[in-house]
């Protein structure tokens, strides 16, 4: 858990309790980064060495070398993931080279769905989905603890009740 000041944040008021997301998330990214770096490097290397030539198939060193890019990546981005609840909005901020701090309001929420693929499942991964009046401030936020993400949807459903209640 991190607490962010109004400086860090660009929010005014008082200081947030930031939440970040699982370490599995990172692990399953980072799988599938390397999983597909060598699909391409096994096919590249096998159409370059069969076609063109045993010397070709080098550039099957390409796709592992980008895997190690992105597996740097990987983790900066999910460094960069985090969300806090307030009073009245749910602020979720991410983005490495492009900061998005995104804010929904309670009483804007119309659906909170947690859902969970098999891969997210194998790694005890959820992810909260937030639907909103407008379709431009739809939010998610991945690699949640199940618990917790079921928890989230709770919260949010009954305050998003509660504020537009009031509508």
């Amino acid at each position: 858990m991190e607490t962010g000041s109004p400086e860090e944040t660009g929010i005014p008021g008082a200081e947030l309790e930031w939440r970040g997301l699982q370490p599995a998330l990172m692990r399953v990214r980072r799988l599938l980064v390397v999983v597909w770096a060598g699909v391409l490097a096994v096919v590249t290397g096998l159409i370059l060495g069969l076609l063109v030539g045993p010397a070709w198939a080098a550039l099957a060193l390409v796709p592992v070398a980008g895997a190690a890019w992105c597996w740097r990546l990987v983790g900066r981005n999910w460094r960069s993931w985090r969300y806090a609840e307030r009073a009245d909005d749910l602020l979720i901020s991410r983005g490495v080279l492009w900061r998005e701090q995104t804010v929904v309001p309670y009483g804007r929420m119309q659906l909170v769905e947690v859902t969970s693929g098999p891969v997210e499942r194998r790694f005890g991964l959820a992810t909260v989905q937030l639907h909103t009046a407008a379709a431009a401030t739809d939010a998610t936020i991945p690699g949640l603890d199940p618990a917790e993400a079921e928890r989230l949807r709770d919260r949010l459903t009954e305050l998003g009740e509660a504020r537009s209640a009031g509508l």
